[in-house]
């Protein structure tokens, strides 16, 4: 299910010629045009994402090993990079972290991503597409976290894993559902760790 690496090589050619990188463009936006224009994963077609991207099918597969590859990368693209944590306070990093919580790098996130949730609890395949794609998120947190722990910063029993899910469980509920809609969505994150680490600091 891994995405094959971008410096794979596509079938023979010419010496000399190099991979089309417009090409790769075109068949991730097929993907994320597709998907916020109404398919769902499972109806999702090589032969669909072919022919929105103007390409043949034999293209996509010198480029990734089937759908669930293409479709990790595509939904990378969606979400954009992570932000970098500076490794200089163990709150502003976390800071950072949490605005990024439930946002998205493309605009067409808002369509597609409230689709896919129900995808993801009903299909162990989709389960784990959004693991692979969620789960380095997830480590830079916990990275933050245990950093705080050694130097001192956070309480040596913190429990990590729980930590994370209450860091990022009030973001998600509020910016995938909206259920406060007077809540300053700016200020959230902030809101957030700050309230959270008045436990996670040494008493």
């Amino acid at each position: 299910m891994h995405a094959m690496s971008s410096a794979v090589e596509s079938a023979p050619r010419s010496p000399g010629r190099p991979r089309s990188t417009r090409a790769d463009e075109a068949i991730i936006e097929a993907v994320l045009d597709l998907l916020a224009e109404g398919s769902t994963i499972e109806s999702l077609s090589i032969e669909a994402i072919a022919a929105k991207a103007g390409v043949g099918k034999a293209t996509i597969y010198r480029r990734w090993s089937g759908k669930q590859a293409l479709l990790v990368d595509a939904l990378r693209r969606l979400k954009g990079k992570p932000p970098t944590p500076k490794g200089e306070s163990v709150r502003d990093d976390l800071v950072l972290l949490m605005r990024g919580v439930g946002r998205n790098a493309d605009p067409r996130a808002s369509k597609i991503m409230p689709c896919l949730v129900p995808e993801v609890h009903r299909s162990p395949e989709q389960w784990a597409v959004y693991q692979e794609i969620v789960q380095p998120r997830r480590e830079l947190t916990r990275e933050v976290l245990r950093r705080g722990v050694r130097t001192g910063e956070l309480r040596a029993d913190l429990d990590v894993e729980l930590a994370v899910v209450m860091l990022t469980g009030p973001l998600l509920t509020q910016r995938v559902l909206q259920r406060q809609p007077y809540v300053d969505d700016e200020a959230l994150p902030e809101r957030v760790v700050d309230a959270l680490l008045a436990g996670m600091t040494p008493r």
